[in-house]
């Protein structure tokens, strides 16, 4: 694993943070609710999510007491808009049976684990897969894992940074790794959110209101985004929120918007 490609990514976060600013996610009311919506975004996009999240909170539901107590068909019924629901529905009883025998119920006991044995644990677990089990250490847990999604790996292919074969682990080494050094070497606190500079943004009217109202992915603050954690744990929280936000207003995976991304200077036909 090169230097260049560990800087490559300390320069992308820069760029992107100074751009964007914070991106306050994962958007949600408690650390069960991050829970909940890491099983619920498996194959799915987050409008549908929050959907679900409604529907399930509305019930009365969105919470261990409320998991264990709704019947399986009930409980898929009311997370249908994700996608798959049967069988989330089935994952979060699992999740729900697995923190009451291994921890007595507690989320607050299981995130008491060492990072690495849980996240054994988790991965153990039915419908558990690497992005879902550091998705909930990282946003649930804040713990310093980062979260590799298919919008990262469209963009460091593109970039030629990975080749297009490279494993879970190896990317999230790389990031890892890149901004372990980044936080060592300057001040990682992010800045406030900026405005987006919409001198070179070509997007239709619709679309630059949202940018400007938010900025790349970003979500007005939640509790959860606002929960105290460590520099190491809100750079690798921004800088998945970041390539989201790249991923899916430029990094497209058909007609990507090259030009008017903020990592535009970084395509090696660039250089």
């Amino acid at each position: 694993m090169s230097e260049a490609k560990r800087r490559a990514i300390r320069n992308y976060y820069q760029t992107l943070i100074g751009a964007w600013g914070r991106q306050h996610w994962w958007p949600a009311e408690s650390r069960f609710e991050m829970i909940v919506g890491a099983y619920l975004t498996q194959n799915t996009a987050w409008t549908n999510v929050e959907k679900a999240l409604s529907r399930l909170r509305e019930a009365g539901r969105l919470s261990m007491a409320g998991i264990r107590r709704s019947p399986r068909a009930e409980l898929a019924l009311l997370i249908r808009s994700s996608g798959y629901f049967r069988q989330k529905a089935r994952r979060l009883k699992t999740f729900v049976g697995f923190v009451d025998e291994r921890y007595g119920g507690s989320v607050g006991r299981m995130f008491a684990r060492p990072t690495a044995e849980l996240r054994e644990e988790l991965l153990a677990l039915n419908g558990v897969g690497p992005e879902t089990a550091d998705s909930i250490l990282l946003y649930a847990g804040n713990r310093p894992v980062f979260v590799v999604d298919a919008y990262t790996r469209r963009i460091l292919e593109r970039h030629q940074l990975i080749s297009e074969g490279a494993s879970y682990e190896e990317i999230r080494e790389l990031f890892e790794r890149a901004l372990c050094e980044s936080s060592r070497a300057e001040n990682p606190s992010p800045p406030r959110r900026r405005e987006i500079q919409t001198s070179n943004l070509k997007h239709s009217s619709a679309t630059r209101e949202n940018l400007l109202s938010l900025g790349g992915c970003s979500h007005r603050p939640s509790r959860a985004s606002r929960a105290k954690r460590s520099d190491l744990v809100q750079i690798f929280n921004e800088m998945h929120g970041l390539l989201v936000g790249v991923g899916k207003n430029y990094c497209l995976k058909s007609q990507p918007q090259c030009e008017h991304c903020p990592l535009q200077k970084f395509l090696p036909r660039a250089k």
